[in-house]
């Protein structure tokens, strides 16, 4: 006698065949930037949650790591529940964060004494459900160690960030090789924003998207994150003389 399989049956068998050998779902749940010519180059239109994101500073800011922080910040206070976030120096400004939308209250701080054990809270953290984001600031990220985040984070849909802090320069060069990580991005530090007036304007970033898996690579200037987390595109207007002699009048 023939039984007769539901199409839907079939159709979950295959998505599961997938997922095991590592395609990706057919719809991944994503947090968006809220900016079109960042999202528009993001598959499924935004950051994909359950997965591990990698983020470095450029320049000298490999070392300091305060404007790649910073968006990270921004990522993590966009998300829901918790932020766990691990270091290895006691360097971290928690005031400057709150500034990026992430506040104290939602901040767990683990600090290990080495990189190993970083990645070790690292890996155990994604795998609890009810973070928003975990956070881990390490040198080196191997391709095994990537994989094993990766994974986790896969299983308990939350948001993995590794960034990278190099403690010299000539480290810098380890953010070049492969990992397992969906995004690589890279932020480095613009002139920020004039004003019609003397005084600092707003903080802006040079955007690196160098890697995303179904996707291209794309450079952007933004303006850093706000207080609810947010970017902007950076303005191209120039403020002249005249404007700037109307603007004090």
């Amino acid at each position: 006698m023939n039984t007769i399989v539901p199409v839907a049956t079939i159709d979950a068998l295959r998505e599961r065949i997938r997922c095991l050998e590592g395609g990706a779902r057919r719809r991944q749940a994503v947090l968006p930037f809220g900016i079109k010519a960042i999202d528009e180059h993001l598959p499924e239109g935004g950051l994909a949650l359950g997965a591990l994101h990698e983020v470095a500073g450029g320049g000298h800011g490999a070392i300091d790591g305060a404007a790649a922080a910073l968006f990270a910040a921004g990522i993590a206070a966009r998300t829901k529940g918790f932020v766990l976030w691990c270091v290895t120096r006691q360097d971290l400004f928690a005031p400057a964060l709150a500034q990026a939308g992430l506040t104290l209250d939602r901040v767990i701080y683990v600090e290990a004494g080495d990189e190993k054990s970083v990645l070790s809270c690292f890996e155990e953290a994604l795998r609890h459900r009810k973070l928003g984001t975990v956070v881990a600031e390490v040198a080196r990220l191997s391709m095994t160690a990537s994989r094993r985040l990766q994974l986790g984070a896969e299983g308990s849909g939350v948001i993995g960030i590794a960034l990278r802090r190099v403690r010299r320069q000539s480290e810098a060069v380890d953010f070049g090789l492969p990992t397992a990580a969906t995004t690589r991005w890279r932020v480095s530090v613009l002139p920020s924003t004039p004003l019609p007036v003397p005084g600092i304007g707003r903080a802006r970033w040079g955007l690196e998207l160098i890697r995303c898996r179904g996707g291209g690579a794309a450079t952007f200037e933004v303006e850093a994150c706000d207080a609810k987390g947010r970017l902007a595109l950076a303005s191209t207007l120039a403020y002249r003389p005249s404007q700037v002699a109307r603007a004090r009048t």
